[in-house]
C-alpha cells in the first residue's frame, strides 16, 4: 500500500472516531473504529463478490478448450462465444420462468414448442460455435424481445384491477408473443437447414449405391 494512501486511511479513522464521539458522546479508540470499518468493508465486499459470481462464466473445461482449439478459434473468439452463450442461457431460463407463470403463455409455448426449440438451438450452437453468426436473429433480436414481451405481459396480467383496455393490451401482447415464437422456430429451421441438405445428399448417395448393388446382383 502506498504511504500516502496509508496516511489518508489513518486520518479517516481518527476523523471517524471524533465524529462518533461527538454524535454519541461515546469515546472509542481509533483501533476499535478501524475494526468496525473493516468489518463493514468485508461485509460489503462479500456482497459484491456474490453479485460478481452470478455474472461469472462457467469454468472452461479441458474438453471444451480442446474442442475450441480443434475448430481453430482464437482466444477472443472463445471469450466472445462464451459470453454470448452465458447471456443466452440466462435469457432462456428467464423465458422458461415467464412462460410457466401464465396459462396463456404456457399455451403459446405448447403451440410453438418455443422453449424446447430455444434449448435445442442453444445445444446446436454449443456443438458448432463457428456457426454463431447464423443465429444472429435468435440471439440478439428474437430471444431478447420474447423475454421482454413475456416479462411485460406478466406485469400487466398481475394488475389486480383490469379494464377493457388492459385485456385488449394483454391480447395484443399475446399475439405478438405468438408471432415472435414462430420466428424462433424459423430461426432453428434455418440454422439446421445445412444439416438437412447434407443429409439429403447422403441419402441420395446411399440410394444410388443401393441401386448399383441391386443391379449388379441381378446381373449374376
Amino acid at each position: 500500500m502506498r504511504k500516502g494512501k496509508l496516511i489518508q486511511i489513518i486520518a479517516y479513522l481518527f476523523l471517524a472516531s471524533f465524529v462518533l464521539r461527538f454524535i454519541t458522546g461515546i469515546h472509542l479508540p481509533a483501533i476499535v473504529v478501524a475494526l468496525l470499518i473493516l468489518l463493514v468493508l468485508i461485509f460489503t465486499g462479500k456482497k459484491k463478490q456474490i453479485g460478481k459470481k452470478e455474472d461469472q462464466l462457467p469454468t472452461l473445461t479441458k474438453t471444451k478448450e480442446e474442442h475450441y482449439a480443434q475448430l481453430g478459434m482464437t482466444d477472443q473468439e472463445i471469450d466472445f462465444f462464451r459470453d454470448t452463450m452465458n447471456s443466452t442461457k440466462k435469457q432462456i431460463v428467464q423465458l422458461q420462468e415467464n412462460m410457466n407463470a401464465s396459462t396463456k403463455l404456457r399455451a403459446i409455448d405448447l403451440r410453438n414448442d418455443t422453449l424446447r426449440i430455444s434449448k435445442a438451438l442453444f445445444k446446436e450452437l454449443v456443438k458448432e460455435p463457428k456457426k454463431l453468426h447464423l443465429a444472429n436473429h435468435f440471439l440478439y433480436t428474437h430471444l431478447p424481445n420474447l423475454v421482454d414481451l413475456t416479462t411485460k405481459y406478466l406485469e400487466i396480467d398481475d394488475h389486480e384491477i383490469k379494464n377493457k383496455q388492459t385485456y385488449e393490451k394483454l391480447e395484443e401482447s399475446a399475439q405478438i408473443i405468438d408471432q415472435v415464437s414462430k420466428l424462433i422456430k424459423k430461426d432453428y429451421e434455418q440454422f439446421v437447414s445445412d444439416d438437412l441438405e447434407d443429409l439429403d445428399i447422403e441419402i441420395s448417395v446411399a440410394k444410388n449405391s443401393l441401386k448399383r448393388d441391386n443391379e449388379n446382383e441381378n446381373n449374376f
